[in-house]
């Protein structure tokens, strides 16, 4: 029977690209998304399921597992990919701006992780994979709201890492630098030229090479990589 997997903000942008790499790759896909606009145009283009529920908010989470384990069957592989932006300069952030981001982009990943990690303890088997970003792991001026949030899952998955361990519970990151993304290309084409030559290898990554880490990641017989971030950025930044 296909392991059921769920993927946060999954019908759109990144997120698509997972549900659709992980469905391919024979995994039973449940994306999620709070827009029921963009969960039901998703299910048209893709067939995969979309429920959906509020990341930020834990009953919410609580309630939408609880439907997937209930409709589709025990959550095996977990990926934390919702994320918002609500960019601005620290001296000039009105609470609400951070807030926002530490609600979706963090509490968020608590909120699914606790939601699934007793069943995955049960069975003894687990896979979670969060989306960070090279702005967690090297910092950005304008972000210090979401550099903040990317750098914390980090934190989180090495701690929730070291305690599923003995439980065959992995849990890893993927690190995605500037990404062909539609807020990407909305970015200035002159701008968007200056910071394509800062890559090393001259190109944005494309969502499927995010796709393609998780996947990695989520397989059976990943079973002694956790605790890991994977950077896939172009070289733009090297650990």
């Amino acid at each position: 029977m296909a392991r059921v997997a769920v993927v946060t903000g999954g019908a759109r942008g990144i997120g698509e690209a997972i549900s659709v790499a992980l469905k391919d790759a024979g995994y039973s896909v449940v994306a999620n998304d709070i827009n029921e606009d963009a969960a039901k145009a998703f299910t048209e283009r893709t067939g995969i399921p979309c429920y959906t529920w509020d990341v930020s908010d834990f009953e919410s989470c609580k309630a939408g597992v609880a439907k997937v384990e209930a409709e589709i069957g025990p959550v095996e592989v977990l990926v934390n990919n919702a994320g918002i932006t609500r960019d601005g300069f620290l001296h000039k952030m009105a609470p609400e701006q951070w807030d926002a981001v530490m609600k979706v982009n963090l509490y968020s990943v608590f909120n699914m992780c606790r939601n699934v990690m007793e069943g995955m303890r049960a069975r003894q088997f687990g896979r979670i994979v969060t989306i960070s970003s090279v702005n967690g792991v090297k910092g950005q001026a304008g972000q210090t709201n979401y550099s903040a949030t990317k750098a914390a899952v980090i934190g989180f998955s090495k701690a929730l890492a070291a305690e599923g361990a003995a439980k065959g519970i992995t849990v890893n990151c993927v690190a995605p630098g500037y990404t062909d993304t539609e807020m990407v290309r909305a970015i200035a084409p002159d701008v968007l030229k200056g910071i394509v030559e800062t890559v090393p290898v001259k190109k944005l990554c494309s969502v499927q090479d995010i796709a393609r880490a998780v996947v990695f990641l989520a397989a059976d017989d990943a079973s002694t990589i956790t605790g890991a971030t994977v950077n896939v950025n172009g070289g733009i930044y090297m650990q």
